[in-house]
């Protein structure tokens, strides 16, 4: 739905920062938690960013109703997901036909990281690539191995070479894949690879064709939309795709923002009211919202960019309001919460209520089941720097409402 507003001269309808926020939080599952399975989320949401094992959990639980760590974690030890390097070189999460399809469209991307923005690739300027290539993929096939053991294995084969740069040659230039139990709920094991050949039994595609690109630009604007063409190069970290928006442009609705923008999207994606209320949500680190578009004003403040450095994001009627991190001590786990601005006060009784059920999932055990997690607590920081400090009752009423006492704080 378009919010009135005077239109640009091409005539295309304007869609305000609103508008667009509402539309990105509709297609990201976040206006409403969604009774689909997790499959269905990382087939919808293109995967999950996931440097961090936990965040896809902490994702889905934001956008799945009765979501359980279970369900994922099953994913992942029956190869249905896996976890390997594609969209913007970092490691995502992603159904195992994105893990062929999105590292062949990716394939570029990686590359070029790896022999212009990174140290590693002069390093093996010279060397007999096709043997490297070689050797490496022999030795993780065999059997998984951490990246350091591979570059000990390497480095006495070219005693002469930099190990670690031939280690991040073979993870750069072959596909690769995270094995469990990284991944799973609750594990933090070392990171351990093997092809993605040898793990799901297929090939990676030397290359994607045209079609192969425009199917993948339309699953951005599914997930994402509506967005311009350096959004989709934000996201994906392609280059020159504006030939593949234009071959699709016939099948597309445009839009423009208010700067004047060309926006595209799918016909029948949906465009809610820009008044929709939007409900608090807690976000991982490096979740798929706030890193998909080159213009990220519709969920963010741009001095706010930085302040989320290792700490995971909340929103606040659909845009980043502050940060928060789980601190985890002997005997009791907390969650801390920064407020950027000023929250209206039924707006923070509503997110204090979303953080009462995240602590719980996250001390959960993989079907969903409270563990002794000792005491349970959330610290609120706000904006003026008074505090709101909760304790959570380990075991909620019969009615499900957690039994919460409240103290306010006043450094």
């Amino acid at each position: 739905m378009t919010r009135p507003s005077a239109r640009v001269p091409s005539g295309a309808p304007v869609l305000d920062r609103r508008a667009l926020n509402r539309a990105l939080l509709a297609r990201q599952w976040l206006l409403e938690r969604q009774s689909r399975s997790a499959a269905d989320a990382l087939d919808h949401l293109v995967g999950l960013q996931s440097q961090n094992p936990g965040d896809p959990y902490t994702a889905l639980w934001s956008r799945l109703a009765g979501f359980r760590p279970v369900e994922l974690s099953r994913l992942v030890t029956d190869r249905a997901v896996v976890r390997t390097p594609t969209l913007r070189t970092t490691i995502h999460l992603v159904a195992a036909d994105d893990a062929l399809r999105l590292r062949a469209f990716s394939r570029p991307v990686i590359e070029r990281g790896f022999w212009t923005g990174s140290p590693f690739g002069r390093r093996v300027t010279g060397m007999d690539l096709e043997r490297l290539l070689a050797a490496g993929r022999a030795f993780v096939e065999t059997e998984p191995a951490p990246v350091s053991a591979l570059a000990a294995h390497l480095g006495g084969q070219w005693p002469d070479r930099d190990p670690v740069s031939m280690a991040f040659a073979i993870r750069s230039l072959v596909p690769l894949v995270q094995v469990p139990p990284r991944g799973t709920w609750g594990a933090s094991h070392q990171a351990t690879w093997t092809t993605t050949e040898r793990w799901l039994g297929r090939s990676v595609p030397a290359a994607t064709s045209a079609e192969d690109d425009a199917a993948v630009v339309r699953r951005y604007l599914a997930a994402f939309g509506p967005a311009s063409v350096r959004d989709v190069q934000a996201w994906s970290w392609r280059t020159r795709l504006r030939p593949v928006v234009e071959r699709l442009r016939p099948g597309l609705r445009v839009f423009r923002d208010a700067s004047g923008r060309e926006l595209f999207d799918l016909p029948e994606a949906p465009r809610p009211d820009p008044d929709t209320p939007a409900p608090p949500r807690f976000l991982p680190e490096f979740d798929n919202l706030l890193l998909s578009h080159a213009d990220r004003t519709r969920v963010m403040e741009p001095a706010w960019r930085g302040r989320l450095w290792r700490r995971g994001a909340f929103l606040i009627d659909g845009s980043l309001a502050g940060a928060w991190v789980l601190r985890r001590e002997r005997g009791s786990t907390t969650l801390v919460a920064e407020a950027f601005a000023r929250i209206k006060r039924a707006d923070e009784a509503a997110l204090l209520a979303e953080a009462d059920a995240l602590v719980r999932f996250q001390t959960a055990d993989a079907d969903g089941n409270e563990r002794d997690g000792g005491r349970l607590a959330i610290r609120l920081v706000r904006a003026d720097g008074t505090e709101e400090r909760r304790s959570v009752d380990a075991s909620p009423s019969p009615s499900g409402v957690a039994i919460e006492t409240s103290i306010p704080v006043t450094p």
